[in-house]
């Protein structure tokens, strides 16, 4: 039964998708009179439509501290899909992403509509490009969002950061705010580390569903109290990472990996 209640969200889940993606057509007509109110309009959709996601999915997304205000420079750990809403809910950005993500079915154009950049990390050439982008999505007033680890994790730790992408943060001269996710199931759901966190070879439409058959997941968020200003972007790297230990939560227990299958 509960797989069958899983798929009737599921069709849940598509038809936000595509009336918050009829919706965001209809508010591009605005980048006509107005790139400011263009820029609104889409914040506006995308969080309405992150929400909305969220509250399908039955997540509930608790805050500690004060999300930046565009433009900023955000870093955080990263745990699973489901992170991007989960911001996307919370504060006005747009994310930078690996390349392959832009050619996933479904999932790549979505990412293409909410703003996202995108980084070929297999080219190192490509920073160059990537940095005068963000720079300048920071400079018409976005707030860019960054998962510096390179990967999901289970979310037992934070994984050491890469630090090339931080030579945004050193050539803009803008400080570095830092942020750490975390999730919560409750018994006798399966631990969030195998049913949230989406990590290692999983499939993404199973894990998908078997999430949608979750009666409730927490999602916590903690903005960092100061941003991180000054130095190398190794430094940078270092000490982001550090602060975000500070405040990092573990996710607890793997629980039994089965419950995937």
């Amino acid at each position: 039964m509960e797989k069958v209640y899983a798929i009737l969200r599921l069709l849940v889940v598509f038809a936000v998708i595509g009336g918050a993606y009829l919706l965001w057509l209809i508010t591009r007509v605005t980048a006509l009179f107005s790139s400011e109110l263009a820029q609104r309009s889409h914040h506006f959709v995308v969080r309405a439509w992150a929400r909305t996601m969220l509250a399908v999915m039955r997540v509930r997304v608790s805050t500690t501290g004060t999300p930046p205000r565009p433009p900023f420079f955000l870093v955080s750990n990263h745990l699973s899909y489901v992170d991007v809403l989960v911001y996307l809910s919370q504060v006005e950005g747009i994310f930078l992403a690996k390349s392959e993500v832009a050619g996933w079915p479904g999932l790549g154009h979505l990412a293409r509509v909410t703003g996202t950049l995108f980084i070929d990390r297999g080219r190192k050439s490509d920073l160059v490009r990537v940095v005068k982008a963000v720079r300048h999505s920071m400079e018409t007033g976005w707030g860019v969002i960054v998962f510096p680890e390179g990967t999901s994790t289970p979310g037992e730790s934070v994984q050491s950061f890469k630090s090339s992408i931080f030579e945004v943060a050193v050539k803009s001269e803008c400080p570095v705010y830092h942020a750490s996710v975390t999730y919560e199931t409750e018994p006798p759901s399966p631990s969030a580390q195998v049913s949230v966190c989406w990590w290692g070879d999983m499939e993404f439409l199973s894990h998908f569903i078997q999430l949608l058959t979750l009666p409730s997941v927490v999602a916590e968020i903690t903005f960092g109290a100061e941003p991180i200003t000054g130095g190398n972007r190794k430094a940078l790297a270092s000490h982001a990472h550090e602060a975000i230990l500070g405040h990092f939560r573990p996710v607890m227990g793997r629980g039994d990996p089965t419950v995937l299958s």
